[in-house]
């Protein structure tokens, strides 16, 4: 049981760096898009590249609760 309880710690320490890391690449990516006066069409790219990031943090969010969910029964 220990196990799986530093499993789980593991992962969820690799989405909170995922979270972390798509925020700060979409923070940086709109200042140095707005500086370089990129085209709307690729900064809207760098969001629908942190969107992405998002969205697979949640899917592995989803997973971690689900394995706490299967553990307790």
């Amino acid at each position: 049981m220990a196990d799986r309880d530093a499993e789980l710690a593991r992962k969820g320490r690799k989405v909170a760096l995922l979270i972390a890391g798509t925020g700060v690449f979409w923070v940086l990516a709109n200042l140095v898009g707005g500086q370089l006066g990129l085209d709307n069409r690729t900064r809207a790219l760098f969001d629908l590249i942190a969107l992405a990031g998002f969205v697979l943090a949640i899917a592995m969010i989803y997973q971690i609760w689900r394995a706490r969910q299967n553990d307790q029964r």
